[in-house]
């Protein structure tokens, strides 16, 4: 493989995973793509849905475990809620990335299009905080929790992400999660539906190896500097900044399909 092309997945595996562990979320909302359009767009290379849905689950994986490593000392990690969303989001990432063979590139784009765009409009919710943002002493609805959870991790599944970057806004607006205990729980729950989705396309042979490893590196150094960043970093301005990602990741998947639709037409 070219060395071009491996450089510039390290460079963009490095990108997504700081923004992975500043924001609590995988780094497949950005990485997905950035390694479907980057490379084609500066001529090194390209990858197919299937081949970036692989190295995204490698990602997400090695992103999350170092980024919930780095929160673990801030003392935000609540073990009851990565209890009950990591089991549903690990058994429905298990069912998703043992199916994703079968579906095609553009019913994978488009599913990662909608669990974008759902994202992107519940981060623009008007939010009202009901529970401290600085305590642990956090309630939410095991009801909602459970099958959100399941149901994110069979699409997170499929498009090689962890669903943390859809897991994030559900927890902040529908379970009602303080922000900063989300971003430090997030990663773990991550963690647990990356180890379903990796196995899953490890399985089914839509890992290429070194791609792979040149993100497991990136994801190694970024994460832990990502989470650092965040935990300095005023609420308000990681909810923005998480806001703005989905929103434009969403646009791109949405005129990339449209764009193509009108071609193949």
């Amino acid at each position: 493989m070219d060395v071009q092309l491996l450089l510039t997945v390290f460079a963009l595996g490095f990108l997504g995973s700081f923004l992975a562990g500043m924001l609590g979320i995988g780094g497949s909302v950005i990485l997905y793509p950035v390694l479907l359009f980057v490379p084609p767009l500066i001529g090194v290379g390209a990858f197919t849905a299937h081949e970036v849905a692989g190295i995204g689950a490698v990602q997400s994986l090695f992103a999350s475990i170092s980024g919930t490593l780095a929160y673990k000392k801030g003392g935000f990690l609540h073990k009851s809620l990565i209890i009950y969303m990591g089991t549903s989001v690990l058994l429905g990432s298990l069912v998703g990335s043992t199916l994703s063979n079968s579906f095609s590139e553009d019913t994978i784009n488009l599913i990662y299009g909608v669990m974008a765009t759902i994202a992107a409009i519940l981060m623009f919710t008007p939010k009202k905080p009901t529970q401290d943002e600085n305590k642990m002493e956090v309630w939410f609805s095991k009801k909602l929790a459970v099958p959100l959870s399941l149901a994110v991790g069979i699409c997170g599944g499929i498009v090689g992400a962890g669903g943390a970057f859809l897991l994030v806004p559900i927890m902040i607006t529908i379970l009602k999660i303080p922000v900063r205990v989300t971003i430090a729980s997030s990663l773990a729950v991550t963690f647990l539906s990356s180890i379903g989705t990796t196995f899953g396309k490890v399985a089914t042979g839509q890992v290429l190896v070194l791609p792979a490893l040149m993100i497991i590196g990136a994801s190694l150094l970024a994460a832990p500097i990502g989470a650092f960043v965040g935990q300095k970093t005023k609420v308000s301005s990681l909810q923005v900044v998480l806001a703005i990602v989905i929103t434009a990741t969403s646009l791109k998947i949405w005129f990339d399909l449209l764009k193509k639709s009108i071609s193949f037409h």
